[in-house]
């Protein structure tokens, strides 16, 4: 055999080789590809699977969800808008007293429905009755602080947000929220601002504002009477007790004893009638003279030696 036909014999087995591995490596790439592309179906397939259900509006954990986030939000708007009364009126608020009035709002949930079904995130947008009810000296002192302040009614401020009031409870009927599943849990947001919270956070915090400005009121009227008694107490003089001596009974007026009369003897007895006699008749002037009885003389004039002219 010629060095010719060997070269080429060399040639073609070399050729024969690579064409091999050439279908080898192509179906091996094939075999990635389409592995790959399953791999990614079953992924999407897993993800469509684990798109959150949607959560029903009435769910007993949903409503529980939405009363907490309900109270939340009121305290936090209450809490904002006493600080600002107070700044405006110059007042300070104990700590803790918006909290405390916040907490005895009654908040309940009623006739939840399905405003809009859920989206792609499993959220959806539920309608309900949400009722506030309030302490009705709550809502007498915040109406008493607006008419001071020459603000609109509460009455009017509800007709104008569609809020319905039934003695203390203010009813919102078309209260909008959206509810789902995040991690798991159970998520509740409530949508917008809605008008219910302002106003009753408003209402609180009046409410605050009016306890708050009684209470300086009282203590500020204790503390000038405490001035005046003090500046009363340093202006009088200190008066010293002194010793009182008893005074003496007065006794009674004793009776004058009678004179004694002397009996007369017999010899004197004469001559004693007659002096008796004399004394008991009644003594006569001295000066008198006897009156001339002639009817016919109008005056006499009768001349006294004793008178002194």
């Amino acid at each position: 055999m010629s060095v010719a036909n060997i070269s080429l014999s060399k040639w073609h087995k070399v050729a024969g080789i690579g064409l091999i591995c050439g279908l080898a490596l192509a179906g091996c790439d094939r075999s990635d590809k389409e592995d790959a592309s399953e791999q990614a179906e079953q992924e999407t397939v897993d993800t469509e699977n684990s798109v959150a259900p949607a959560i029903s509006c009435d769910d007993p954990m949903v409503q529980d969800r939405l009363k907490s986030a309900l109270k939340n939000t009121l305290n936090q708007q209450a809490q904002s808008l006493a600080a600002n009364y107070a700044n405006d009126a110059e007042i300070s608020l104990a700590s803790g007293v918006v909290s405390e009035k916040t907490n005895g709002v009654v908040i309940d949930v009623q006739n939840a429905a399905i405003l809009q079904q859920a989206n792609e995130n499993g959220m959806t947008t539920c309608q309900a009755s949400v009722s506030m009810t309030l302490p009705s000296e709550d809502l007498y002192q915040a109406s008493q602080v607006q008419a001071a302040n020459n603000q609109p009614s509460l009455q009017s401020r509800l007709a104008q947000d569609n809020i319905r009031i039934n003695n203390n409870m203010l009813v919102d009927d078309a209260f909008t929220y959206i509810v789902g599943t995040q991690g798991g849990q159970v998520r509740t947001r409530i949508a917008g601002q809605p008008a219910l919270i302002t106003v009753v956070a408003d209402v609180m915090a009046g409410s605050v504002l009016k306890n708050a400005m009684d209470e300086q009121r009282v203590q500020r009227a204790a503390e000038r009477r405490a001035t005046q008694n003090n500046d009363t107490t340093q202006t009088a003089p200190i008066r010293q007790p002194r010793t009182v001596t008893p005074v003496e009974p007065i006794r009674p007026t004793e009776p004058t004893p009678p004179p004694t009369i002397n009996k007369p003897t017999e010899s004197q007895n004469g001559s004693t009638s007659n002096s008796q006699a004399a004394a008991a008749e009644p003594s006569k002037p001295a000066t008198s003279k006897a009156v001339p009885k002639d009817e016919s003389i109008d005056m006499v004039i009768v001349e006294d030696d004793s008178a002194t002219y």
